[in-house]
């Protein structure tokens, strides 16, 4: 394969899991919040499975957990990249981790309510 070229099905596949991973592995190791809600996850998935009456209700506890992960994720990457454009204070830096920020804690409030509108 010529070194310009970009791998193709299965190799692709490969490569994003690889990348995937490496970015799980860095975030865990790297954020205090990210691992507290990843523990948190493997407490409450089997949680919800066991307190959801029915698929529905266990698809509606689990759902909101893997949402605050993945929004935990794309918060850690924003305050990389600013942080890498660089660490003096910026209005629009100081924008793009507060918003980050708060959608984590949307994220943490559509866990809550989900759970308590399903458990009460």
């Amino acid at each position: 394969m010529n070194e310009n070229q970009k791998p193709t099905g299965i190799k692709k596949l490969w490569s994003a899991s690889v990348y995937s991973a490496k970015g799980l592995k860095a975030c865990y190791q790297s954020e205090y919040a990210f691992r507290l809600e990843v523990w948190l996850a493997v407490v409450l998935i089997p949680l919800g499975y066991w307190l959801g009456e029915n698929s529905i209700e266990q698809v509606l506890l689990i759902t909101p957990i893997f949402l605050v992960l993945i929004v935990e994720l794309v918060n850690s990457a924003i305050e990389a990249v600013v942080d890498r454009v660089g660490m003096e204070h910026h209005e629009l830096s100081g924008f793009a981790k507060d918003t980050a920020s708060a959608a984590v804690l949307i994220s943490l409030i559509i866990f809550l309510v989900t759970w308590i509108i399903i458990l009460l």
